[in-house]
């Protein structure tokens, strides 16, 4: 993993603990003004997933459209990103998932896709199902942020690979004064190419801003690892974004971001909703 992550990943922390920490609010609880709300929370805004879960008895569904410029080869379009949740008690949610990616490289930039940059200019197409839980560990209090714990496999649909991959992430996070809300992430996951089997490590960094009773804006950094790679890979990526509640059960969202290194697409945008029911 590289010490750049890790150096970001502290400041922002440190950040947190020096201004102090308050509640953080979870699906019911203290809204962007401080009054009492019940308002869904994606995954899907932010490379980073919400320590949240759906919710007892509700359900999430989210979808979304993903264009990434590669570099040096053909750019990738990946869609519908759908993604539906059910909440199991106040503590657990049930998901599943698919997604249609095409282009010169997987798409490594949404939750739903575990990819390492190819070797090769070639035109892939491909399709994989998503499966897993989130599990939420504990709630804000006071210094001890809220965390959360995923686990997901991905299982190829179509496509010529056909190999099963898995993926843990630990998600953390505060809520700071003015309703300011900072996670963290780190994520493990195996990967393959061809018959080269290695590990990916992808942590980030986002803080989420709220603008009135109905936006909220994001800024964001992510990077993507690989290990044991014959031929090894980094990505760094900083992420600007904002989604808008159209009711307390319908949000609409938009983020674009740019890589910062040779390894990682020139520029990407992702375009997407969410509806709880």
């Amino acid at each position: 993993m590289s010490a750049l992550s890790t150096r970001i990943t502290l400041v922002f922390s440190c950040l947190c603990l020096l201004c102090g920490m308050q509640p953080r609010c979870l699906a019911q609880g203290e809204g962007f003004g401080g009054t009492a709300t019940d308002e869904i929370e994606t995954d899907r805004d932010s490379f980073t997933p919400a320590t949240t879960t759906a919710g007892p008895g509700r359900w999430i569904l989210e979808a979304a459209y993903s264009f990434i410029d590669n570099r040096s080869v053909p750019e990738t379009h990946s869609f519908p990103e759908v993604l539906l949740r059910r909440g199991i008690g106040e503590n657990l949610e049930l998901r599943f998932g698919w997604n249609y990616e095409v282009g010169g490289a997987g798409n490594p930039v949404s939750g739903n896709s575990v990819i390492v940059l190819p070797d090769e200019a070639e035109l892939e197409r491909e399709s994989r199902m998503l499966y897993g839980m989130k599990a939420l560990l504990l709630d804000q209090e006071g210094w001890v942020p809220a965390s959360s714990v995923l686990l997901q496999g991905f299982t190829p649909t179509s496509g010529d690979t056909s190999d099963t991959q898995i993926s843990a992430t630990y998600i953390f996070g505060w809520e700071l004064p003015s309703s300011l809300l900072l996670d963290s992430a780190i994520r493990y996951s195996t990967s393959s190419l061809d018959e080269d089997q290695f590990n990916v490590w992808s942590p980030s960094t986002v803080v989420k801003i709220p603008i009135g009773d109905q936006w909220k804006a994001h800024l964001e950094y992510f990077g993507i690892y690989s290990e044991g790679r014959a031929q090894e890979t980094a990505q760094y990526f900083i992420s600007p974004g904002a989604h808008y509640l159209i009711t307390s059960d319908v949000e609409v969202g938009v983020r674009v971001g740019w890589g910062l290194n040779q390894q990682s697409p020139n520029f990407f945008s992702n375009a997407g909703l969410g509806w709880r029911f």
